[in-house]
């Protein structure tokens, strides 16, 4: 099937950058209040604060193909790091920054934050990390729950091709992705729950909003999620992407999953459920070695090469990426998968510099440095 389907999965893509100061490369912990004003004067409801004072997030107007999301995107990082550096501040689009502490940081002064940093104490408060949303356009209420029932198995590999922190406080943390190990300290994160129907998820929502747990669904912050703001399904799990080109790959990829998963819906076919035991298995993978080492495949029994995997992904999606016009996006992952992620590149660079002779802060200024430049590539 390679014409128009019904829902038109139309996309947006959300995105959070960290703050930092151009002369100490540390998270600037204290913006001028008119740097969000401005930014929010010149982008009008397309960005927003985010927890801690030193995150900025945007988002795109909802797009109908990769290419409009890609410049869209691309407009949103190019003008909010225009007026970040009048302010002597640049913005790195990577998940952790590569040396400053969370206890340092501030939260921003909003009744949201304020019920968060109360509830969740130092789990939230450790939230010094940034992350990619993808939504995708579904209108009808259990489709939306069916997809999200199915699209857990591929999460992990999203994970993989988006690693971008490998540091914690100054040190090598031995993951691609840290920024899981953290934000899986707070409650209601990790895979979703799986539910027969959309009447069965709002019922379970229910009964926490009702015991007084929390307002509303957007405090459900799973892998992937219906939106409680928009007709959408939420992809969460992503860490953000320094370079444009990667973070449309991965948004072009989920697109074309769902499509795929849409097509076995409309033929009276699914994809396998598995239960979360074997998902959380390459979830867990994914961030650990992010493409490096493989993810299993349930149907083999065995660990299989992320280049393999790409490749048999690709395929299995081609109808879909020829359909949405993004096939050049879609196979890019392969290029992903070869040059590696920007956790690659920050340890590679890390390790240059303190092979030749720079200090361990000199280095990881160093990181930042890079962070900054790849952040506004291309645009």
């Amino acid at each position: 099937m390679s014409g128009p389907i019904d829902p038109p999965l139309t996309i947006g893509i959300e995105e959070e950058y960290l703050l930092v100061d151009r002369v100490t490369r540390a998270t600037a912990v204290d913006p001028p209040q008119e740097l969000l004003r401005t930014c929010e004067q010149r982008l009008p409801g397309l960005v927003r604060p985010e927890f801690l004072t030193s995150q900025i997030e945007v988002g795109t107007p909802v797009c109908r193909t990769i290419r409009e999301a890609r410049a869209e995107l691309a407009a949103l990082r190019r003008t909010v790091a225009e007026v970040a550096d009048g302010y002597g501040l640049a913005i790195i689009a990577a998940s952790t920054h590569p040396f400053s502490e969370w206890k340092e940081q501030k939260h921003t002064d909003k009744e949201r934050y304020h019920i968060l940093a109360r509830d969740m104490q130092a789990a939230a408060r450790r939230l010094l990390i940034c992350g990619m949303h993808v939504h995708l356009g579904i209108d009808d209420d259990e489709l939306r729950i069916d997809l999200m029932n199915q699209v857990g198995y591929f999460l992990p590999h999203l994970l993989a091709l988006s690693t971008s922190s490998p540091f914690w406080r100054g040190e090598i943390s031995g993951l691609k992705s840290y920024r899981l190990s953290v934000f899986d300290e707070l409650p209601r994160t990790g895979l979703p729950s799986r539910f027969d129907s959309y009447g069965e998820y709002r019922r379970h929502v229910d009964v926490l909003v009702g015991a007084g747990l929390f307002t509303d669904a957007s405090m459900i912050w799973w892998d992937v999620r219906p939106s409680a703001r928009f007709p959408t399904l939420e992809m969460r799990i992503t860490d953000v992407c320094p370079l444009l080109d990667d973070a449309v790959t991965i948004a072009a990829l989920y697109r074309c999953v769902c499509r795929m998963l849409v097509r076995l819906r409309r033929a009276n076919q699914r994809w396998r459920l598995y239960d979360s035991l074997l998902v959380n298995e390459n979830r867990w993978r994914a961030k650990r070695y992010g493409i490096d080492a493989g993810l299993v495949d349930f149907g083999k029994g065995e660990v299989v090469a992320c280049a393999e995997l790409f490749d048999e992904l690709i395929e299995l999606i081609g109808d879909d990426a020829q359909a949405l016009d993004c096939v050049d996006e879609v196979a890019r992952c392969r290029t992903i998968v070869r040059a590696g992620t920007s956790a690659h590149r920050q340890l590679a660079t890390f390790e240059t510099a303190v092979a030749a002779g720079r200090s361990r802060h000199e280095a990881l200024c160093a990181v930042v440095d890079d962070l900054i430049e790849e952040t506004v590539r291309g645009l």
